[in-house]
């Protein structure tokens, strides 16, 4: 049975939810995403940071409130998705601006400053551009570019918890074939962006026991999302469980991941990228908030002789030594975007620039790592005890650095780049590399 378009399932999607909890509300478990409204089309670079400097603030005004009461941004990610600002990776053929890499990791470096959770949020979205890009048909490329410009949010069901697989990679999900077509079924983990989205793809194991992507909607029936995320960090990603039961499947929403397993592409060094870029937001989020706390509340230690806090030398010192830990990054960053922006446009990628690619982003990754995390913990050291106070909610600066620095060990992107320096060995080819 063929899977019916977005816009035919418009209307059962209308009002982004389904069953409501004990008070009448519905639980965000049950809510479904509102169907796309009108979008802004952006138009270039330039246009597309200045969407998100403009989103920014906004973003930030409840950020420690949300992540205080676990509070879902759906209302936000409507007005991310009406900015525009989720196609401007579409290639310029198919209608998009199709920004520089560069420019991506600004914009989710700007957002992530503000909020990195509602920032995170649409990392599988652009990773999943590129997959397209890289590996999808004609055909699927214009029916998915035209649904990402028209608003649709893609949300990955990402790979299972050690419990069911034994590597990130392995599949646990599967595609079987019966009287009435294809149909998925498994379970997958870390979907962040699934509860928000309105396609779901994910990886699975085909007829033939090959790797596919499979994507499928949101509101497809058998599939289910649920919303178990409970980390201490990144709290308002809903990053938890996708269940697929009978799910039906249009043999044309598979992708042959199989074709590519040794063909260099960009999708692997793009996902790293996003997510240094979160990190770098995350790092400067942390260090204005230190900077603003230190002006505004911190005491001067009594030995320093000054009358505020932020004329104390050793607190100027360490702040100043943090910019240019931030700044570093950033720039690394940055470099990092434009290296695979080079590579683009050189031609089609061969293995050596694609492992020029992953070292680029594996530096900018170790970078925007350590900034995150000794922004958020020296934030505390220069603002006093005053600023660990519940009522300030500054810790979830370290929280959000922690546990999304955990998304592929950085200890390894070490090993990378010094192994490629030293020996020439090029990194082997997956969506952490």
């Amino acid at each position: 049975m063929a899977e019916e378009s977005l816009t035919a399932a418009e209307p059962a999607m209308q009002g982004g939810q389904v069953s409501g909890g004990a008070d009448g509300a519905p639980s965000d478990a049950a809510r479904l995403p509102r169907p796309p409204g009108a979008v802004h089309r952006i138009g270039s670079d330039a246009e597309a940071i200045a969407v998100a400097r403009g989103l920014a603030p906004g973003f930030a005004a409840q950020a420690a409130e949300r992540d205080r009461e676990r509070r879902l941004p759906w209302d936000e990610l409507d007005r991310y998705s009406a900015s525009g600002l989720g196609g401007i990776t579409v290639p310029r053929e198919h209608g998009g601006a199709q920004v520089s890499y560069a420019t991506l990791a600004e914009v989710f470096a700007i957002l992530c400053a503000a909020d990195p959770s509602l920032g995170q949020i649409p990392q599988n979205h652009f990773a999943l551009i590129q997959n397209l890009k890289d590996m999808g048909s004609p055909a699927q490329k214009q029916r998915w570019f035209a649904e990402v410009l028209r608003g649709c949010r893609l949300g990955n069901a990402g790979p299972e918890r050690k419990a069911r697989a034994s590597l990130a990679t392995d599949p646990t999900a599967r595609l079987t074939r019966g009287p009435q077509g294809l149909r998925a079924n498994g379970t997958r983990f870390y979907s962040t962006g699934a509860l928000f989205a309105h396609w779901i793809p994910f990886r699975a194991l085909d007829e033939q026991d090959r790797p596919v992507q499979v994507w499928v909607r949101r509101d497809a029936p058998g599939l289910r999302v649920v919303d178990d995320w409970d980390a201490f960090g990144q709290r308002t990603t809903a990053s938890g469980t996708v269940v697929l039961e009978d799910v039906p499947v249009e043999d044309e929403a598979c992708v042959p991941l199989y074709e590519y397993a040794g063909v260099p592409i960009l999708s692997g060094p793009v996902s790293q990228l996003i997510q240094a870029a979160i990190d770098a937001g995350i790092a400067a989020g942390a260090l204005d908030d230190a900077i603003a706390y230190v002006r505004e509340r911190a005491r001067p230690w009594t030995d320093a002789g000054v009358a505020h806090a932020h004329e104390d030398p050793y607190v100027i010192q360490e702040v100043g030594r943090l910019r240019i830990e931030v700044d570093a990054a950033h720039e690394v960053l940055l470099a990092a975007g434009r290296e695979l922006d080079a590579i683009a446009a050189a031609g089609p990628v061969d293995a050596v620039a694609g492992a020029r690619a992953s070292a680029a982003v594996a530096e900018a990754k170790i970078l925007t790592t350590e900034a995150a995390l000794n922004a958020s913990e020296k934030l505390f050291e220069l603002a006093g005890s005053s600023a660990t106070r519940a009522a300030h909610n500054l810790d979830r600066h370290w929280r959000n650095a922690r546990v999304h620095t955990l998304h592929d060990p950085v200890r390894w992107k070490y090993h990378l780049l010094g192994n490629y320096l030293l020996n020439g060995k090029y990194p082997p080819r997956h969506q952490w590399n």
